[in-house]
C-alpha cells in the first residue's frame, strides 16, 4: 500500500520509524531484531536510509596518501525486501542522486518494482567527499528535483531508452522538507519554493528533517500551504539520548536545540539524559497528534528501546 493511502485511511495519527542498514560485513540480524521489537506497535511503514560511497585517505609508510572509496552501508534494497517479506510492513528505501548514475538509479527502480516495493524517498544525499567518475554518455541526477522527475517518468512508462510497450511503474514518492531550512539554502522562503518544485515534479508527500521545537513545524506547514504545497507533511522527530548530541545534532543536521531542552540535558547526569529526551519527545508527539498531523516519524537508526518508552504509553492510552 502506498504511504499516501496509509495516511488517507488512518483513523488516528500513525507512528513510523527510520532505520539504517548495518555496516559492510555486519549481520542483518541486529536490524531485524530492532524491527521485530517495533512490531507490537503496528508500524505502518519503515524507512531504510541509503548511503553513497565515501572517500577517505590512508597515509602510507612512505609519507604519501592513498585515496579509498567505499560504501560503508550497502544493502538498502535488500533490507527493505527482507523486512517486507518477513514482517509484512511497507518499507521506504531512500534513493540518492549523489554517487549514482541515472542508469544505476533506473536499475534500482526496476528491482524495487519487481520486489513490490512501491514507496521511496528521493533525496540528493550528503556530500561524502566522493565524486563519481562518469563514463562517456553517462549522466547523474544533479538535484532531488531531477531524481523525482526520473521516478515520475517511470510512473508514466518513460525509461532512459526507448522501449517497446514499456510497463509503467507505480511509485509513491516522498521528499525531504526542512522546517529550519536546508543549510545550503539562502533563506527559508527560497527553500520552501524549492520544495514546491519537488512536489510539482511529482512528489506525493514530505517528511521533515528532525526538529525539537514544534513551532518550527507548524510555521513550516503554514508557509508550505501558502505557496500551494498541498501534499501531506510528516513531522520527523529524534529522541535526544546523550549530552554530546547538544553539539553533534546542530553541527551535522543544522537544527536548533531549544534553550529549555539544552538546559535540562546539561543539568542531567549522563545516565538520566535519555529520560529528559524521552519526556521531551513524548510532549512533542502529543502536541503534534493533538494538532492533527497525519503521522509522526521517528529517526531511531539502530535502537528501538528508547522510542518504545515514548510510544508504548501513548498506545496504551489510545
Amino acid at each position: 500500500m502506498k504511504i499516501t493511502e496509509l495516511l488517507e485511511r488512518a483513523t488516528e495519527p500513525l507512528i513510523s520509524y527510520e532505520i539504517i542498514p548495518p555496516k559492510r560485513g555486519s549481520s542483518a540480524s541486529q536490524i531485524m531484531a530492532v524491527v521485530k521489537d517495533l512490531m507490537p506497535f503496528d508500524p505502518p511503514f519503515i524507512d531504510v536510509t541509503s548511503h553513497s560511497a565515501e572517500a577517505y585517505y590512508e597515509e602510507m609508510t612512505d609519507g604519501s596518501w592513498r585515496r579509498h572509496v567505499k560504501r560503508k552501508r550497502p544493502g538498502t534494497i535488500g533490507i527493505c525486501a527482507a523486512i517486507k517479506g518477513r514482517f509484512g510492513v511497507e518499507t521506504v528505501p531512500h534513493l540518492l542522486c549523489h554517487g549514482f548514475t541515472r542508469g544505476e538509479t533506473e536499475d534500482a527502480l526496476i528491482e524495487l518494482n519487481y520486489l513490490g516495493i512501491n514507496n521511496l524517498m528521493a533525496l540528493h544525499g550528503d556530500d561524502t567527499g566522493y565524486k563519481k567518475a562518469l563514463p562517456p554518455g553517462k549522466k547523474i541526477n544533479e538535484s532531488a528535483i531531477d531524481l523525482v522527475k526520473q521516478i515520475d517518468d517511470m510512473n508514466r512508462g518513460a525509461y532512459l531508452e526507448d522501449l517497446i510497450d514499456p510497463e509503467p511503474a507505480d511509485f509513491c514518492i516522498g521528499v525531504a522538507g526542512y522546517p529550519e531550512k536546508h543549510y545550503k539554502a539562502p533563506n527559508l522562503t527560497w527553500d520552501i519554493l524549492y520544495l514546491k518544485r519537488k512536489v510539482d515534479a511529482g512528489a506525493h508527500y514530505i517528511t521533515t528533517q528532525m526538529f525539537f521545537d514544534n513551532a518550527h513545524y507548524f510555521s513550516f506547514v503554514e508557509r508550505c500551504r501558502e505557496v500551494g504545497i498541498e501534499v501531506p507533511i510528516i513531522p520527523g522527530l529524534k529522541i535526544m539520548t546523550t549530552k554530546r548530541q547538544l553539539s553533534v545534532l546542530p553541527s551535522r543536521f543544522h537544527v536548533e536545540i531549544p534553550e529549555a531542552l539544552a538546559a535540562e540535558v546539561e543539568a542531567a547526569s549522563p545516565e538520566h539524559v535519555v529520560d529528559v529526551g524521552v519526556e521531551w519527545a513524548r510532549k512533542q508527539c502529543e502536541e503534534l497528534m493533538s494538532a492533527g498531523v497525519p503521522c509522526v516519524h521517528f529517526y531511531i537508526m539502530q535502537r528501538s528501546e528508547v522510542v518504545r518508552r515514548v510510544v508504548e504509553p501513548m498506545r496504551k492510552m489510545a
